[in-house]
């Protein structure tokens, strides 16, 4: 049975990830546990964005991916996604995960340079099935990027 962990305020020293919510799995909808933060500048209290962890695999993680993250357009451009995805990592090693996945649109050219600073590898750009979730709300493809946290 899954359990989370006391991941409650992670650091790099620049931003601080404070958790928001722990979204337990839904199985009828496919959806894992998931850990939900806030980023902040460290030692700061208010938010220039989020990410969140979803812990498991499933089909819904391949198209969807195990992190997801948007941070405020003031203050994009200082690599936070990126260093957010990095700090979170040992989120998933703690859990046993020795892969995480992250996606976005084939378009999203600052989404595929984050997923690039984070140390993920494009596996592939796939097409969503059309019982899926996204492809139902009009997306028809995906950006999936690995990470291998072995190598890491």
């Amino acid at each position: 049975m899954f359990k989370f962990k006391d991941f409650d305020l992670l650091t790099d020293g620049t931003i601080d990830l404070k958790i928001e919510e722990k979204t337990p799995a839904n199985e009828e909808k496919g959806y894992v546990p998931a850990y939900k933060y806030s980023i902040t500048l460290h030692d700061s209290s208010a938010p220039i964005g989020n990410i969140d962890i979803r812990i498991g695999y499933n089909e819904n993680i391949y198209y969807g991916g195990n992190i997801g993250y948007g941070i405020d357009a003031a203050h994009r451009g200082n690599s936070y996604a990126a260093k957010a995805c990095k700090i979170i990592k040992q989120v998933a090693t703690s859990h046993g995960m020795n892969k995480l996945i992250i996606t976005c649109d084939p378009d999203n050219w600052p989404s595929r340079r984050t997923c690039e600073k984070a140390g993920l590898k494009l596996k592939e750009i796939a097409d969503l099935p059309s019982h899926n979730e996204m492809y139902q709300r009009g997306e028809k493809q995906k950006c999936i990027f690995e990470w291998d946290l072995e190598e890491y």
